[in-house]
């Protein structure tokens, strides 16, 4: 995979297929192996550059002693396109739909277009006073923090993959799957920092330049649910298209009705 050393950072990714450039932003734990079939679908027409976050990959690891902000993975978006001339499209899943909408906002009029892919900015909820799904979001975020403050990523990840997936995903999951998913879960601990500590405010996000489709699904979590509320109700001059089967989890699980709508966004005139 092509890395990108500047100064201060160093970012890895993958780079595929020739034409207008796409960013693909992976979600907690998956890393940018997460896109490889939107990659297969994209890389015809595109110039598909799927990057890794912090601690992802080679992307350096982010530092123990900080809050982890989406300013600061923003960051590692906006450096891999300092160079770029055209603009650009950006694609994100999940907590990558969230530093998705950071770096459309530093990068301006350079994003022609956004898909958000169930962005989970969960401090939006607390803003517009959604207080039980907000309280479904602590929650997590207090389980992930006191469990995973004492090493016990077992037990992290039986609420957090039985949140993300559905009620009793852990226990069906196999031995090999399990392990692998225990072993990127520590990344989780500071990116929960990044989505309840943000400030941006829905208007901010509703005055982002680019051409912006928001991608849900029918049987996912409130907190997740009602954040796509806000931006529909925020943002009426944005597109929302909703899949049937997958819930949050189905850009990984069910990229066969994920991925045509997400091209047909895509190469649609802007």
């Amino acid at each position: 995979m092509p890395v990108l050393s500047t100064e201060n950072l160093k970012i890895d990714y993958t780079e595929d297929g020739e034409g207008k450039t796409v960013i693909l932003i992976h979600s907690s734990v998956s890393g940018n192996r997460q896109w490889r079939s939107l990659v297969e679908t994209l890389k015809d027409r595109f110039h598909v550059l799927a990057i890794n976050l912090f601690g992802y990959g080679e992307t350096m690891p982010w530092p123990d002693d900080s809050t982890q902000t989406l300013s600061e993975h923003a960051k590692l978006v906006f450096a891999l396109c300092s160079k770029m001339q055209d603009s650009i499209n950006i694609v994100g899943h999940s907590f990558g739909g969230s530093v998705a909408l950071k770096a459309a906002s530093f990068l301006g009029h350079q994003v022609d277009k956004l898909v958000l892919l169930e962005p989970n900015p969960f401090y939006l909820l607390k803003q517009h006073n959604r207080i039980d799904a907000y309280q479904e979001s602590q929650e997590l975020y207090d389980h992930v923090k006191k469990y995973g403050a004492k090493d016990d990523w077992i037990r992290v990840a039986e609420k957090f993959v039985d949140y993300f997936v559905s009620d009793g995903a852990w226990k069906s999951m196999s031995e090999k799957r399990r392990q692998a998913f225990v072993a990127s879960l520590p990344l989780n601990f500071y990116e929960w920092d990044a989505v309840m500590n943000e400030e941006t405010s829905i208007n901010e996000w509703k005055a982002l330049e680019a051409k912006t489709l928001v991608i849900s699904a029918l049987e996912t979590r409130r907190a997740l649910r009602e954040i796509v509320e806000i931006f529909s109700a925020a943002c009426p001059h944005w597109s929302f298209t909703q899949v049937s089967e997958g819930g949050h989890m189905a850009p990984l699980t069910h990229p066969d009705q994920i991925n045509p709508v997400i091209r047909q966004f895509l190469e649609a005139p802007t």
